[in-house]
C-alpha cells in the first residue's frame, strides 16, 4: 500500500489554512497572508511527524491542541486572553462546522455501508480512491463557502434582530400594535412641521383598523387629491408629505398625526410627541420580522422605562 505524504500535507495545509481564513472572517479580523500561511504550515506539520518514530505523541488529542494554540498565534498574535481565547474557540467552531459538513454529506450520498478511509492512505494503484479524493477535494471550498455565506446571514438578522422594536400608535381611541425596524436610511420628513414620517404596513390587521385607515392605506392618492372623502376628524390630522424614490419622480403621500407614538426596546420606552405615521398594504417585510418602518429620530424623545407607572 502506497502513501502519498505530499499530496496528503499538501490537502492539510490548504485546509488548514482555509480554515484559519474562515475563523478570521468570523471574528472580522484583518490577516496577513504570511501569517496565514505560516498557520496553515504549523497545522499540517501533524501530518509529517505522524509518519516519525514520534507519530504515537502527535497524534494525542493534547500534542493536536497544542498545535492549534501555535496556530492562532501565529496568525493572530497575543494582545489579551479574552482576544486568544475567542480566536482559539472560533477556529474550532469552523472546523466542527465544516468537518460535520462533510460528514454529513458523505453519509446522505453513501449508498455503501462501508467507511471508506483512501482519503489517508492510497489503493494499490497509487492515488487512492478517486471518487474519495473529488468528495474531499470538491465538498470542502462548497461546504466552506456554505458555512461563510450563511454565518454572514446570520449576523444579519443578528443585526436586523437587534434593531427591532415594538411601536404602539394611537389614533382617535384606537391602540394599534405593531414590530417596528428602525432604519438609518430612513430620513423622510414633513417639510412644514419638520416631524419624522414612520411607515406602517397593515396588511396582517386590516379587520382590526378603522376604515379611514383602510382608505389611506388602499388609496392614499385618492386622498390626497380628494376624490376619496375620509370623515372630518380624520382630515385634521392629515398631512401631503413629499418623498422621492430612487428611479421615481417626486410623489405625494398621506400620513396622519397620531394622539401618541410609544415605541419600547428592551426595557426603555420612548414617546414620540412629534411624529407621523404613513399606512400602507404593502408587506414591508418579507418574512414578516417588522410591520412598520421607524424614524430613528423618533426614539429621541422622552425616555421612560416599562416597569414604572405613573400614578396621577
Amino acid at each position: 500500500m502506497t502513501v502519498y505524504l505530499d499530496v496528503i500535507w499538501l490537502l492539510n495545509f490548504l485546509f488548514d489554512s482555509l480554515l484559519l481564513y474562515l475563523t478570521a472572517l468570523f471574528l472580522k479580523r484583518k490577516i496577513r497572508i504570511w501569517r496565514l500561511a505560516a498557520g496553515g504550515f504549523i497545522g499540517s506539520m501533524i501530518i509529517i511527524l505522524a509518519f516519525t518514530p514520534i507519530s504515537s505523541m502527535t497524534n494525542h488529542p493534547i500534542s493536536k491542541f497544542i498545535c492549534s494554540i501555535l496556530m492562532i498565534l501565529t496568525v493572530f498574535g497575543y494582545k489579551r486572553w479574552s482576544y486568544f481565547f475567542k480566536g482559539l474557540m472560533t477556529l474550532y467552531l469552523a472546523t466542527f462546522l465544516l468537518g460535520g459538513a462533510l460528514i454529513g454529506a458523505h453519509y446522505f450520498i453513501q449508498y455503501d455501508s462501508r467507511l471508506t478511509t483512501s482519503v489517508i492512505l492510497s489503493s494499490a494503484q497509487g492515488f487512492g480512491d478517486p471518487i474519495s479524493w473529488l468528495f474531499v477535494l470538491l465538498g470542502f471550498p462548497i461546504a466552506w463557502h456554505f458555512s461563510k455565506t450563511n454565518i454572514e446571514s446570520l449576523e444579519m438578522v443578528k443585526i436586523q434582530y437587534d434593531q427591532i422594536v415594538d411601536v404602539s400608535v394611537s389614533i382617535n381611541g384606537d391602540v394599534l400594535i405593531f414590530k417596528g425596524l428602525v432604519d438609518s436610511g430612513n430620513q423622510l420628513y414633513d417639510p412644514l412641521s419638520k416631524m419624522p414620517v414612520m411607515f406602517v404596513s397593515i396588511k396582517q390587521q386590516f379587520e382590526q383598523v378603522s376604515e379611514p385607515i383602510k382608505m389611506l392605506a388602499n388609496d392614499g392618492e385618492a386622498v390626497i387629491m380628494g376624490s376619496l372623502e375620509i370623515p372630518t376628524e380624520w382630515q385634521n390630522r392629515l398631512r401631503v408629505v413629499p418623498y422621492s424614490v430612487v428611479g421615481q419622480e417626486r410623489q405625494l403621500i398621506a400620513a396622519i398625526k397620531p394622539d401618541q407614538i410609544v415605541i419600547s426596546k428592551d426595557n426603555d420606552q420612548y414617546m414620540c410627541e412629534k411624529g407621523l405615521v404613513s399606512f400602507t398594504m404593502q408587506q414591508l417585510s418579507a418574512d414578516n420580522a417588522f410591520e412598520c418602518i421607524v424614524h430613528p429620530k423618533m426614539l429621541t424623545g422622552s425616555r421612560g422605562s416599562k416597569d414604572s407607572e405613573k400614578v396621577s
